[in-house]
């Protein structure tokens, strides 16, 4: 017999059955370790050839021996993952819907997944409305993770809808860790007006938040799916002390949220708004 049914069969005890209903829904969601968000930046800034290296290092990553095993080790042995790609305010594209990884096989099958069309890119970057979607998607998952991440990766600051720093607020107030991967490649050496030189320093003032969170900074291609392997590691360890040990002794070197921000989390805005003046130069 459905809720609804019994709702309107037994209309006066409404207060009773709803949250018997609120239990059997809660019930329904299959428990993982891990409920894990992969949100990954294909702003213009990326170059095509970038955004291949992204794909193809999260690829590399998930079906990483040492990755595996760390999920294994787990007390469920079984995460749950969803990859999306996000740029603008309104761009944001789930590529792999939620989906257990528990075993290579299930890894394999994601990757294929994630792989079985080329990334497209969209304008501008932002991340607060990368954060918020993200975090909407938990609401959908049908699993109940003992925790919740979302891992953002980014090659520039906020320029576009909400404030950073409020999205950022919002999500971990929902209990919700936000790490980062702050992407410091400046296209092979060439900066353009919209890159700022502290980006690693501006996801960890403004973007990356809530219990345990912390970001590795990219400075150059070759190092991303190391990162990658890595910041997953340290992401799924949870209580595996030598998994975390271990990462964290490798580079590049994991940097946690700051108490106290010092980063101007507005520089996105403003150097959009100035860029009349930037084109000029």
């Amino acid at each position: 017999m459905s809720c609804r049914f019994i709702h309107w069969l037994r209309y006066g005890a409404v207060a009773l059955t709803l949250p018997l209903c609120a239990q059997q829904a809660l019930a329904a969601d299959e428990v993982v370790d891990v409920e894990l968000v992969l949100a990954v930046d294909v702003s213009l800034s990326m170059s095509p050839e970038e955004l291949v290296i992204q794909r193809d290092g999260y690829a590399a990553a998930l079906t990483d021996p040492t990755v595996l095993q760390t999920i294994a080790g787990g007390m469920h042995g079984k995460i749950a993952v969803t990859y999306l790609e996000w740029a603008g305010q309104t761009t944001q594209s789930v590529i792999v819907p939620w989906s257990v990884i528990a075993t290579p096989a299930d890894a394999t099958e994601f990757v294929r997944k994630m792989t079985a069309t080329p990334p497209r890119s969209a304008r501008r970057t932002s991340i607060a409305a990368a954060l918020d979607f993200s975090a909407n998607l938990f609401a959908e998952s049908g699993f109940r993770g003992m925790k919740r991440v979302i891992d953002v990766s980014g090659d520039g600051p906020n320029n576009q809808g909400d404030l950073v720093e409020a999205a950022r607020n919002r999500v971990i107030g929902k209990g919700i860790t936000i790490n980062g991967l702050p992407l410091m490649t400046n296209r092979n050496g060439m900066i353009t007006p919209f890159d700022i030189s502290n980006l690693d320093t501006y996801y960890t003032d403004c973007v990356i938040g809530g219990p345990g969170a912390f970001m590795i900074p990219v400075n150059a291609w070759p190092q991303f799916p190391e990162a990658i392997r890595r910041k997953l590691v340290l992401e799924l360890a949870q209580a595996e002390e030598g998994a975390r040990a271990a990462a964290e002794a490798m580079s590049p070197p994991v940097i946690y949220a700051a108490a106290e921000p010092k980063t101007d989390c507005l520089i996105g805005e403003k150097i959009w708004q100035n860029r009349g003046w930037i084109d000029l130069q």
